[in-house]
């Protein structure tokens, strides 16, 4: 049951509203704010109407004392905001990261009037125990290692983030500080490392697209080898960039907006 203080969930900050056409809705990931579609949203917003939003705990977006930051919190704030925009007809949902993460989850609670999932960069994780493969489950297994040293190290996983930003090709698109560590942490903690996410894959009931670049280092190969085989799920691998959405992976993902979504064949009920 949602604390008292949960009741309504709270709503994100818009960022961004621009272009006329078809709605895409984009949403970023961990430590970082909408700033992540720099070089998205000009491509799309030529021939659709674009919207991007902060997370919860990230970017403008509110930290409400007490969230966990669980999947279900990050998606029922993601709810409230687009049932408060009322936005006219079926939309494209995009995530990227983490918000790959928070998309599944809305796709797969929530689906009405959605008639696209795209999911860039997205992070699919299961127990290593579960995983036959002995190289994957030791690289699933190295994933869950580096996130809890990272959580349980604040004043490090902090200055390493600042000196990355300082080399990131996108202005601000990692920003972690103490404002927003415990956003971090529990995300990190609750939403990425106790991930549902290839069960919520699973219960879509529209066109899915993954796209990834071919050297993200936050992509375990086992939870794309078991996403590539749901019959609902294309995947795009893009050659020569990693996690970042620079403008080669901006270009793929693009393209794959551009497709017909009808032309997928999506699980029936």
């Amino acid at each position: 049951m949602a604390p008292k203080w949960w009741q309504g969930a709270p709503r994100l900050t818009v960022t961004s509203d621009s272009g006329e056409g078809p709605t895409i809705v984009m949403i970023h990931g961990i430590a970082s704010s909408s700033v992540t579609f720099h070089h998205l949203v000009p491509l799309l917003a030529r021939d659709h109407r674009v919207v991007t939003l902060d997370i919860l705990g990230f970017g403008a977006s509110v930290a409400p004392e007490g969230a966990t930051y669980t999947l279900e919190e990050h998606a029922r704030s993601l709810a409230a905001t687009l049932k408060h925009l009322k936005l006219p007809g079926p939309f494209t949902l995009v995530g990227h990261s983490l918000g790959a993460l928070i998309a599944a989850r809305y796709a797969a609670t929530r689906p009405k009037r959605l008639e696209h999932l795209v999911l860039v960069g997205s992070p699919i994780y299961l127990p290593p125990a579960t995983i036959g493969d002995r190289l994957d489950r030791a690289n699933m297994g190295a994933y869950f290692t580096v996130y809890e040293f990272l959580r349980q190290n604040p004043s490090f996983t902090q200055r390493t983030a600042a000196a990355l930003a300082r080399i990131a090709p996108i202005k601000d698109v990692l920003e972690l500080t103490e404002k927003n560590w415990t956003p971090f942490m529990l995300s990190l903690q609750n939403a990425i490392e106790s991930q549902t996410t290839l069960a919520d894959l699973a219960r879509v009931r529209v066109p899915i697209d993954l796209v990834y670049g071919a050297l993200d280092p936050f992509l375990a190969p086992g939870g794309i080898a078991i996403v590539e085989q749901l019959r609902h799920v294309r995947t795009h691998r893009v050659g020569g960039v990693a996690h970042i959405i620079r403008p080669r992976l901006a270009q793929a993902v693009a393209r794959v907006i551009a497709a017909t979504p009808a032309a997928q064949s999506a699980p029936r009920s």
